[in-house]
Protein backbone atom coordinates (compact mmCIF):
# COMPACT_ATOMS: atom_id res chain seq x y z
CA UNK A 1 0.00 0.00 0.00
CA UNK A 2 0.87 3.80 -0.48
CA UNK A 3 1.98 6.34 1.66
CA UNK A 4 -0.37 9.56 0.53
CA UNK A 5 0.99 12.41 -0.04
CA UNK A 6 -1.40 15.64 -0.63
CA UNK A 7 -4.43 15.59 -2.53
CA UNK A 8 -4.12 17.97 -5.25
CA UNK A 9 -6.16 16.43 -7.87
CA UNK A 10 -8.29 13.38 -8.05
CA UNK A 11 -9.12 10.93 -11.11
CA UNK A 12 -12.22 9.32 -11.64
CA UNK A 13 -12.93 6.06 -13.36
CA UNK A 14 -16.33 6.22 -14.98
CA UNK A 15 -18.15 2.46 -15.22
CA UNK A 16 -19.37 1.50 -12.15
CA UNK A 17 -17.64 4.66 -10.62
CA UNK A 18 -19.41 7.34 -11.49
CA UNK A 19 -21.54 5.49 -13.17
CA UNK A 20 -23.98 2.82 -12.40
CA UNK A 21 -23.06 1.29 -15.97
CA UNK A 22 -21.54 -1.56 -15.02
CA UNK A 23 -24.61 -4.06 -14.79
CA UNK A 24 -25.93 -2.38 -18.42
CA UNK A 25 -22.86 -3.47 -19.97
CA UNK A 26 -23.42 -7.28 -18.14
CA UNK A 27 -26.68 -7.44 -19.55
CA UNK A 28 -25.71 -6.40 -23.22
CA UNK A 29 -22.64 -8.74 -23.56
CA UNK A 30 -24.83 -11.73 -21.93
CA UNK A 31 -27.54 -10.16 -24.81
CA UNK A 32 -24.76 -10.12 -27.86
CA UNK A 33 -23.69 -13.59 -27.11
CA UNK A 34 -27.00 -15.28 -27.04
CA UNK A 35 -27.71 -12.67 -30.44
CA UNK A 36 -24.41 -14.63 -32.03
CA UNK A 37 -25.27 -17.50 -30.50
CA UNK A 38 -23.03 -18.64 -27.57
CA UNK A 39 -24.12 -19.00 -24.03
CA UNK A 40 -21.76 -16.35 -22.23
CA UNK A 41 -22.24 -16.94 -18.56
CA UNK A 42 -22.66 -13.86 -16.51
CA UNK A 43 -18.76 -15.47 -14.31
CA UNK A 44 -17.43 -14.84 -18.19
CA UNK A 45 -18.81 -11.47 -18.43
CA UNK A 46 -17.90 -10.11 -15.10
CA UNK A 47 -13.57 -11.06 -16.60
CA UNK A 48 -14.23 -7.86 -18.35
CA UNK A 49 -15.14 -5.63 -16.38
CA UNK A 50 -12.82 -2.12 -16.22
CA UNK A 51 -10.84 -3.64 -19.25
CA UNK A 52 -10.78 -1.80 -22.69
CA UNK A 53 -12.23 -3.46 -25.41
CA UNK A 54 -8.74 -4.75 -26.88
CA UNK A 55 -8.54 -6.84 -24.02
CA UNK A 56 -12.08 -7.79 -24.13
CA UNK A 57 -11.39 -8.76 -27.30
CA UNK A 58 -8.26 -10.83 -26.44
CA UNK A 59 -10.30 -12.27 -23.90
CA UNK A 60 -13.28 -13.62 -25.85
CA UNK A 61 -11.13 -15.08 -28.95
CA UNK A 62 -8.96 -16.91 -26.04
CA UNK A 63 -11.93 -18.38 -24.41
CA UNK A 64 -13.68 -19.20 -27.24
CA UNK A 65 -11.61 -19.45 -30.00
CA UNK A 66 -10.55 -17.75 -33.46
CA UNK A 67 -13.86 -18.78 -34.90
CA UNK A 68 -15.83 -16.92 -32.58
CA UNK A 69 -18.09 -13.69 -34.48
CA UNK A 70 -15.91 -10.97 -32.58
CA UNK A 71 -17.32 -8.36 -34.96
CA UNK A 72 -20.72 -8.95 -34.79
CA UNK A 73 -21.10 -9.94 -31.01
CA UNK A 74 -19.60 -6.61 -29.57
CA UNK A 75 -21.52 -5.01 -32.19
CA UNK A 76 -24.80 -6.24 -30.92
CA UNK A 77 -23.05 -5.81 -27.63
CA UNK A 78 -22.82 -1.96 -28.08
CA UNK A 79 -26.28 -1.46 -29.47
CA UNK A 80 -27.96 -3.26 -26.69
CA UNK A 81 -25.78 -1.25 -24.11
CA UNK A 82 -26.99 1.59 -25.92
CA UNK A 83 -30.43 0.88 -26.17
CA UNK A 84 -30.80 0.12 -22.61
CA UNK A 85 -28.81 3.64 -22.10
CA UNK A 86 -31.18 5.66 -24.05
CA UNK A 87 -33.88 3.86 -22.12
CA UNK A 88 -32.89 5.80 -18.99
CA UNK A 89 -31.44 2.91 -17.00
CA UNK A 90 -27.62 4.97 -16.57
CA UNK A 91 -27.76 6.43 -13.58
CA UNK A 92 -25.22 8.18 -11.21
CA UNK A 93 -23.18 6.15 -8.77
CA UNK A 94 -24.44 7.07 -4.94
CA UNK A 95 -22.14 10.25 -3.79
CA UNK A 96 -20.74 11.75 -7.22
CA UNK A 97 -22.60 14.97 -6.85
CA UNK A 98 -21.61 15.81 -3.08
CA UNK A 99 -18.03 14.74 -4.16
CA UNK A 100 -17.40 16.94 -7.14
CA UNK A 101 -19.08 20.01 -5.04
CA UNK A 102 -16.57 19.25 -2.90
CA UNK A 103 -13.73 19.43 -5.33
CA UNK A 104 -15.37 22.33 -7.48
CA UNK A 105 -15.11 24.37 -3.50
CA UNK A 106 -11.39 23.63 -3.00
CA UNK A 107 -10.71 24.52 -6.20
CA UNK A 108 -9.13 20.44 -6.70
CA UNK A 109 -8.78 19.70 -10.63
CA UNK A 110 -9.77 16.44 -11.48
CA UNK A 111 -10.12 13.98 -14.76
CA UNK A 112 -11.87 10.71 -15.80
CA UNK A 113 -9.67 7.61 -17.06
CA UNK A 114 -11.62 5.12 -18.58
CA UNK A 115 -11.70 2.02 -21.04
CA UNK A 116 -14.76 3.12 -22.71
CA UNK A 117 -14.55 4.38 -26.26
CA UNK A 118 -14.87 8.56 -26.77
CA UNK A 119 -18.09 7.73 -28.08
CA UNK A 120 -19.64 6.05 -25.42
CA UNK A 121 -17.61 8.35 -22.79
CA UNK A 122 -18.81 11.48 -24.59
CA UNK A 123 -22.43 10.14 -24.76
CA UNK A 124 -22.72 8.77 -21.30
CA UNK A 125 -21.47 11.49 -19.42
CA UNK A 126 -23.37 14.00 -21.35
CA UNK A 127 -26.79 11.91 -21.02
CA UNK A 128 -25.88 12.22 -17.08
CA UNK A 129 -24.93 15.53 -17.16
CA UNK A 130 -21.32 15.21 -15.68
CA UNK A 131 -19.53 16.00 -18.61
CA UNK A 132 -18.75 19.80 -18.03
CA UNK A 133 -17.84 18.90 -14.70
CA UNK A 134 -14.34 17.10 -14.86
CA UNK A 135 -11.28 19.06 -16.41
CA UNK A 136 -9.73 15.98 -18.93
CA UNK A 137 -11.21 13.13 -20.00
CA UNK A 138 -8.99 10.71 -20.91
CA UNK A 139 -10.54 7.26 -22.87
CA UNK A 140 -9.22 4.36 -24.48
CA UNK A 141 -8.90 6.31 -27.86
CA UNK A 142 -6.52 8.32 -26.27
CA UNK A 143 -3.66 6.47 -25.45
CA UNK A 144 -1.59 3.48 -26.92
CA UNK A 145 -2.14 0.81 -23.83
CA UNK A 146 -5.04 0.53 -21.74
CA UNK A 147 -5.61 -0.37 -17.99
CA UNK A 148 -3.95 -2.40 -16.63
CA UNK A 149 -0.91 -0.13 -18.20
CA UNK A 150 -0.54 3.23 -16.60
CA UNK A 151 -0.82 4.84 -19.63
CA UNK A 152 -4.45 6.34 -19.21
CA UNK A 153 -3.63 7.93 -15.30
CA UNK A 154 -0.42 9.14 -16.05
CA UNK A 155 -1.94 11.00 -19.68
CA UNK A 156 -4.76 12.64 -16.77
CA UNK A 157 -2.19 13.69 -14.22
CA UNK A 158 -0.12 14.79 -16.97
CA UNK A 159 -3.12 16.87 -18.46
CA UNK A 160 -4.39 18.20 -15.00
CA UNK A 161 -0.77 19.10 -14.35
CA UNK A 162 -0.44 17.26 -11.21
CA UNK A 163 2.49 15.13 -10.76
CA UNK A 164 0.95 11.37 -10.20
CA UNK A 165 2.08 10.66 -6.27
CA UNK A 166 -0.21 13.65 -5.55
CA UNK A 167 -3.12 12.82 -7.25
CA UNK A 168 -5.83 10.25 -5.76
CA UNK A 169 -6.90 7.69 -8.12
CA UNK A 170 -11.02 6.55 -7.85
CA UNK A 171 -11.79 2.86 -9.05
CA UNK A 172 -14.23 -0.19 -9.10
CA UNK A 173 -12.42 -2.66 -10.93
CA UNK A 174 -9.08 -4.82 -10.80
CA UNK A 175 -7.74 -3.67 -14.05
CA UNK A 176 -8.27 -0.21 -12.74
CA UNK A 177 -6.61 -0.53 -9.40
CA UNK A 178 -3.53 -2.25 -11.10
CA UNK A 179 -3.33 0.98 -13.61
CA UNK A 180 -3.25 3.55 -10.85
CA UNK A 181 -1.15 1.60 -8.80
CA UNK A 182 1.44 0.88 -11.95
CA UNK A 183 1.22 4.75 -12.17
CA UNK A 184 2.34 5.13 -8.33
CA UNK A 185 -1.13 6.88 -7.89
CA UNK A 186 -1.99 6.15 -4.21
CA UNK A 187 -5.59 4.73 -5.47
CA UNK A 188 -9.13 4.08 -3.17
CA UNK A 189 -11.19 1.09 -4.02
CA UNK A 190 -15.20 1.27 -4.07
CA UNK A 191 -16.29 -2.19 -5.18
CA UNK A 192 -19.32 -2.03 -7.79
CA UNK A 193 -19.83 -5.96 -9.48
CA UNK A 194 -15.88 -6.98 -8.38
CA UNK A 195 -15.00 -7.34 -4.96
CA UNK A 196 -11.05 -6.68 -4.01
CA UNK A 197 -9.03 -10.11 -4.05
CA UNK A 198 -5.81 -10.24 -1.88
CA UNK A 199 -3.62 -7.92 -4.39
CA UNK A 200 -6.27 -5.62 -4.90
CA UNK A 201 -6.26 -4.93 -1.09
CA UNK A 202 -2.86 -4.69 -0.73
CA UNK A 203 -2.10 -2.39 -3.72
CA UNK A 204 -5.25 0.00 -2.52
CA UNK A 205 -4.60 2.80 -0.50
CA UNK A 206 -8.28 1.88 0.98
CA UNK A 207 -11.54 -0.08 0.39
CA UNK A 208 -14.74 2.28 0.94
CA UNK A 209 -17.86 1.23 0.62
CA UNK A 210 -19.20 4.48 -1.13
CA UNK A 211 -18.07 8.04 -2.38
CA UNK A 212 -19.57 9.72 0.98
CA UNK A 213 -16.64 7.91 2.32
CA UNK A 214 -14.32 8.76 -0.30
CA UNK A 215 -15.46 12.52 0.83
CA UNK A 216 -14.95 11.93 4.13
CA UNK A 217 -11.42 10.82 3.37
CA UNK A 218 -10.70 13.77 1.26
CA UNK A 219 -11.96 16.51 3.87
CA UNK A 220 -10.28 14.97 6.61
CA UNK A 221 -6.53 14.54 4.83
CA UNK A 222 -6.57 17.77 3.43
CA UNK A 223 -7.70 19.40 7.11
Amino acid sequence: MMTLQPIDGVIFDMDGLLLDSESLAMDALIHAGAAVGYDMPASFCRRMVGVAADGCRALVLETYGESFPLQAFFAAQEVHLRDLVDAGRLVMKEGVAPLLDYLDAEGIPRAVATSSSRVRADHHLALTNLHWRFDVIVTRDDVTRGKPDPEPYLTAARQIGVPAAQCLALEDSHSGARAAHAARIPVIVVPDLLEPNDDIRRKALAIMEDLHMVLDFIRQARS
